[in-house]
């Protein structure tokens, strides 16, 4: 089974898969830098963004609506659609690497599709239950990009390095 691995693939098409790795690595970093364009990736920012900011006695206009239904509905199908669709294609060329254990990257291919669900589905959480969520959110959100970045590094390394 050795030809199954990414090292074996002919030189063109770990190009291809470079590339895509890559390009796909700047979406997702521009997606981060714009949750921490909208949340200054704290939690009191992330509160603040889903379920709205505090009304202060002088002004009764909050600087922040929370966000409506609508608008949690939109972004969590979206975003779950397209993690999923992410983690999949990352997850089926990461099984044709060689870095890790079948163990580790059994969960590395697995983790991501989880923590899309909590993170995503946190986001109501805030809004309706407790803003605390967001640490929720945040943890999960952290291991989701993590997981990401693990992954695109690993598939770009052998790509082409080997």
């Amino acid at each position: 089974m050795e030809y199954l691995h990414i090292r074996n693939f002919p030189k063109e098409v770990k190009l291809l898969i470079s590339v895509f790795v890559i390009v796909l690595s700047i979406g997702v970093t521009i997606g981060l830098i714009y949750v921490g364009y909208n949340t200054d990736y704290s939690a009191t920012g992330t509160q603040n963004y889903y379920a709205g900011y505090p009304v202060s006695p002088e002004f009764q206009i909050p600087e922040q609506y929370p966000k409506s239904l609508e608008g949690l509905l939109l972004t969590t199908h979206t975003h779950v659609m397209s993690f999923a669709i992410i983690f999949i294609v990352l997850g089926a060329l990461l099984f044709f690497t060689e870095t890790l254990s079948k163990k580790w990257t059994l969960i590395l291919m697995i983790e991501p599709f989880i923590s899309t669900l909590v993170t995503f589905g946190s986001f109501y959480a805030i809004r309706y239950i407790h803003p605390n969520f967001a640490y929720l959110t945040i943890i999960s959100g952290v291991l989701m990009y993590l997981s990401y970045y693990i992954m695109a590094l690993i598939i770009i390394k052998e790509s082409v390095l080997k």
